[in-house]
């Protein structure tokens, strides 16, 4: 494990640090490969119910690639005719399939600024607590890149398409205010109060169903392709799948009893 992204299991909770405050935590290739990595283990291990994902230090959340890195791959690129871009296919794609698609709750804190692959991973989390002096940058065009990292697929489905067009095409730092405005930030709370904030909202998704946490997210994903008949017949096969799990059972005993649900993630 590198020591640029950090991994903390608490209880059900799993917290995942970009750790490059010097750098404001861009991305160079050791920094996306651990991140990737480590990703992948929390979506795939049962013993985590929810990720809480940061960026160290309050400058940013994560300012995507590390463009000093990038240059020198460009370069390499002319010399040798390997890849510089090969690092979509290599990094950011599977991060992003183990992140938008895991069947647990994701939450990005979100302190100081989001920019292009660092802001693509924040609209992939299911959540995202804001600090008051955060803000969000798609950035990509700026570099004269297009989107990656998802945030093509995500950001419509968050503020729209015009104005997804809009940010994309004519990028601009969206402050806090703005982004709750849109629908980029889940809850904007002060600075010095995000790390607390963020981590209770996580413990509290890392507490409930997960089964069924995992199924809301999957009917979501697939009602946002498929016309109402194919989704009713989702929204069956999916209930089926949460009506037979222990949770169920507890909350319905729970209810019955009046008395609190303690779910255990199955």
């Amino acid at each position: 494990m590198s020591d640029s992204v950090l991994y903390e299991l608490d209880g059900g909770l799993a917290v995942i640090t970009i750790n490059r405050p010097d750098a404001m935590n861009a991305l160079d290739v050791a920094t996306k490969v651990a991140l990737r990595d480590t990703v992948t283990e929390a979506a795939e291990n049962s013993a985590v119910r929810a990720v809480l994902l940061t960026g160290a230090g309050d400058r940013a959340f994560c300012v995507g690639q590390d463009l000093k890195e990038h240059v020198g791959l460009l370069k390499r690129q002319e010399e040798t005719g390997e890849g510089a871009l090969r690092t979509v296919a290599e990094h950011y794609n599977p991060l992003l399939r183990a992140l938008a698609g895991m069947r647990k709750p994701t939450v990005a804190a979100v302190g100081g600024v989001a920019a292009g692959a660092g802001a693509s991973l924040a609209f992939a989390c299911d959540f995202r607590i804001v600090a008051d002096t955060a803000g969000f940058n798609t950035s990509f065009a700026g570099v004269a890149l297009t989107a990656d990292s998802g945030a093509s697929w995500t950001l419509p489905r968050l503020v729209g398409h015009a104005r997804a067009t809009e940010l994309l095409m004519l990028p601009r730092t969206v402050k806090a205010e703005e982004a709750l405005r849109l629908g980029l930030a889940t809850q904007v709370v002060p600075s010095a109060e995000l790390a607390d904030t963020a981590r209770e909202f996580a413990r509290r998704l890392a507490q409930g169903p997960t089964v069924a946490y995992g199924a809301i997210k999957e009917s979501l994903a697939y009602g946002a392709s498929h016309s109402l008949d194919e989704l009713l017949d989702k929204e069956d096969e999916l209930q089926t799948l949460a009506g037979v799990s222990e949770d169920h059972r507890i909350a319905v005993n729970a209810f019955l009893a009046k008395e609190k649900p303690v779910f255990l993630g199955r």
